[in-house]
């Protein structure tokens, strides 16, 4: 499951075997999909069944509808979500979109439901008070209710809450509670699409990404934690597709394969949260087998500085990403300390027995925005 100070989330485990894997729709794509299906219903055109959506990666999944009401006013479809062989706690749940006409000037304004947290704490992707809908999913959301609304020449206000029920139970199984997300789920997906997780099968596919850029002769190859990551070093560096490793946690898997195998060059590209990780030592950054030390983060800090009082800050923060707002609003580089803890980590791990490792190394901790925020080589 979902858990650490990093995560915002429904959660995640392993899945058995090595079988190829099928994948699965998000949470938030499921509600993207009933959003578009509720407002077409609501503007007077019906239901669409199925209902089709553009994830950011291109791929236009079509939903089939599990329930649909409409009334004066509102309109509500719901979808079953598929993970997939990911064994995702909302595997099955139904992802309910009920949508209202707005108040004129007010825009598009997300409510939670049955089933939907709310957040309570700073350090999260979206603001306390605010219903638990991560950015990205609110901009997919937005993105086809202004669509059909543009489309029927509606005025752009509408109300749309996400419910899922059973979700205060479900979340009861991830970290949301202690994140200070109460009353329910997270409602995630930054690219609409589940990866099932398996352990061996994903390690075998970034051998076979490290054996593909061998044969191509690249000089330098990037493996980020994920999506946002991959984009901001592919960036910096202008590498091509096949020079990025999909290493996501396994960041162990990557660097102890390139000790017999090596290229010129690695970055290994991540958010603060998943260096800090590394920098404490942990090769595995799955947040179900690793977690971020605040207490580790608060003493590296001292050790640059910090008095008393940020550290017990740090140590009482509720993310990672807090924790980092909180050394930089002193004055320290908390991203900068993390890359060189990372990349001496990182290199004591690329090391083969028989002397200095074969693969320049460098880290780059990014933000969630996808700006740089540090960079050790």
């Amino acid at each position: 499951m979902s858990g650490d100070p990093s995560d915002f989330g429904d959660g995640e485990a392993d899945a058995p075997g090595d079988r190829p894997l099928r994948r699965g729709w998000t949470t938030g794509a499921c509600a993207t999909a009933a959003t578009k299906a509720a407002v077409t219903a609501l503007t007077g055109q019906g239901f669409p069944d199925p209902v089709t959506i553009d994830l950011p990666k291109g791929q236009r999944p079509a939903f089939a509808l599990a329930t649909e009401a409409c009334g004066a006013g509102w309109a509500r479809a719901g979808i079953v979500k598929d993970a997939g062989d990911d064994p995702d706690v909302t595997h099955g749940a139904m992802i309910l979109a009920t949508v209202r006409r707005g108040v004129a000037g007010t825009g598009i304004v997300f409510r939670a439901g049955e089933g939907v947290g709310t957040v309570t704490k700073a350090g999260l992707p979206v603001p306390p008070g605010q219903p638990a809908i991560n950015p990205v999913p609110r901009r997919l959301m937005t993105a086809v209710a202004e669509a059909v609304l543009t489309d029927r020449g509606w005025p752009l206000d509408l109300e749309i809450e996400i419910a899922i029920p059973g979700g205060a139970e479900m979340a009861a199984k991830t970290w949301n509670p202690r994140l200070g997300i109460l009353g329910g789920l997270s409602v995630l997906g930054t690219t609409g699409v589940v990866h099932p997780y398996s352990c061996s099968a994903w390690i075998h596919s970034i051998h076979r990404g490290v054996d593909v850029a061998r044969a191509e002769g690249l000089a330098h190859i990037a493996g980020a934690t994920g999506s946002t990551s991959e984009a901001a070093v592919q960036r910096l560096y202008a590498l091509p597709d096949h020079a990025l490793i999909d290493m996501g946690d396994f960041a162990g898997g990557l660097l102890k394969y390139l000790r017999g195998h090596p290229v010129p060059r690695l970055t290994i590209a991540g958010g603060f949260a998943k260096l800090t990780k590394l920098a404490q030592g942990h090769l595995d950054l799955h947040s179900g087998r690793s977690q971020v030390s605040l207490d580790a983060l608060a003493r590296r800090l001292e050790g640059a500085g910090a008095g008393q009082a940020l550290g017990q800050a740090v140590r009482a923060a509720n993310t990672a990403a807090e924790a980092l707002a909180l050394g930089q609003s002193a004055g320290l580089d908390p991203a900068a300390l993390v890359a060189a803890d990372a990349l001496a980590e990182a290199r004591r791990v690329l090391a083969p027995d028989d002397g200095l490792p074969k693969t320049a190394l460098g880290i780059l901790v990014v933000g969630r925005d996808g700006t740089i925020l540090a960079h050790a080589d």
